[in-house]
């Protein structure tokens, strides 16, 4: 879903970049801009957990963006994983739940840890 571009300037500051796709910029936008203020309103000092970073991104959106990523339709991922298209749409929605079982056919097919869609 997301590509970090990490690069560090003078100052002690750090530029990010982020690039995803038009469809999710607006969101990743907000989504970082909540971050800062978070991390402003703490001084810094305490962390957050990607729930409270990102409270409305699930593991549906995880597995829409890395699909995405790897450059794969959904009728292509989901043949390699031995699902139809509507199944694998639901998923990427919300509407229906990822096992830890598919969630283990899906990052293999995808080339990433399972654990990013439970």
């Amino acid at each position: 879903m997301l590509e970090l571009t990490r690069k560090p300037t003078i100052d002690g500051q750090v530029v990010l970049s982020v690039q995803t796709t038009p469809a999710l910029a607006d969101s990743v936008q907000a989504a970082l801009e909540a971050v800062l203020r978070l991390a402003e309103q703490a001084g810094r000092e305490r962390t957050y957990t990607i729930e409270e970073a990102f409270p409305d991104l699930g593991p549906g959106d995880a597995l829409r963006g890395a699909r995405e990523l790897s450059g794969l339709t959904q009728q292509q991922l989901a043949g390699a994983v031995g699902i139809g298209k509507s199944n694998l749409s639901e998923m990427e929605r919300g509407r229906r739940p990822i096992g830890k079982a598919m969630a283990r056919r899906l990052a293999k097919a995808l080339g990433t840890s399972y654990k990013v869609f439970l």
